[in-house]
């Protein structure tokens, strides 16, 4: 798959910033928080392969993370990203630690990682997507029930912790775009059946956010990928869902720049020690 064929965004300036989203999403879940990632960074938001209005994988190719990593370093080479800071929620924050990795991260912003979900968590998780899933598909007329905060909070409630206060427009269009995608059926199995490889060997900094509202990915599945993770930190987001960017996107938005500053001038006294060591 040719890099260019993935549907994405690009805004703003300074150090490179790269955002995935999860399996039944697409990158217009970030509008929210782009006008301020802007502000700092330059902002590459994609539609991973099979979601959104990114073609699915070429036939014969498995849609697992690793697969969809891939497809994103292409993109990333495509726009000059050696390297870049990434942020991914749910399948998109397993894709970006995958990336992390790999050696393409300067910092790691990974919102309720799918991954480490155990036994009847998974099972759970999995239930709520596939009845999101047949919602999508079978809306009404006109997604009237959208329109009103009391449809939105029957629909988005299991996604987003604050599911009224969503905008309609965003989430018909999101519905749409849920309903089409080839990408979920195709990625879900692998989801399942997988978990992150070589978590231990990240080395970049990681930074893990949970909505503690989460009843997608329970939030205590976040220790989990604390402890693997080497030197990473976990925070909790109270009163936050699973998809967190237009819940509170100020918040989400700080969080991240924060991190990347605050990484940026660690390294920037180690460089200098380096440098005096020569």
């Amino acid at each position: 798959m040719d890099a260019s064929e993935l549907d994405h965004h690009r805004g703003g300036s300074g150090e490179p910033l790269v955002l995935l989203h999860g399996i039944g999403h697409t990158w217009r879940g970030w509008k929210p928080m782009l006008p301020p990632l802007e502000e700092s960074f330059d902002v590459l938001a994609v539609d991973l392969p099979g979601f959104g209005h990114s073609p699915p994988l070429p036939p014969g190719l498995d849609s697992t993370p690793e697969a969809l990593a891939d497809a994103v370093e292409r993109v990333m080479d495509e726009a000059g990203f050696e390297t870049a800071h990434l942020s991914g929620n749910s399948l998109g924050g397993w894709v970006a630690l995958e990336l992390a990795r790999r050696g393409r991260a300067r910092t790691c912003v990974p919102i309720s990682p799918a991954g480490l979900a155990h036994g009847r968590e998974r099972d759970l998780g999995v239930g709520i997507l596939r009845g999101m899933r047949w919602l999508a598909r079978n809306a009404a007329p006109n997604d009237v029930a959208l329109r009103s905060p009391i449809g939105r909070t029957l629909f988005a409630g299991p996604t987003l912790g604050r599911p009224w206060r969503a905008d309609p427009g965003d989430l018909i269009e999101q519905r749409e775009l849920f309903a089409t995608a080839p990408g979920f059926d195709a990625t879900l199995p692998h989801v399942l059946e997988r978990q992150p490889a070589g978590l231990t060997a990240i080395r970049c900094p990681v930074l893990i956010l949970w909505g503690t509202r989460d009843v997608i990915l329970i939030p205590r599945q976040g220790r989990r990928f604390e402890r693997l993770i080497p030197g990473s930190e976990l925070r909790y987001l109270k009163g936050l869902g699973h998809v967190p960017m237009s819940d509170d996107p100020e918040l989400l938005a700080h969080a991240i720049t924060d991190f990347a500053k605050r990484a940026t001038r660690q390294e920037a006294p180690n460089a200098s020690a380096a440098e005096a060591a020569r």
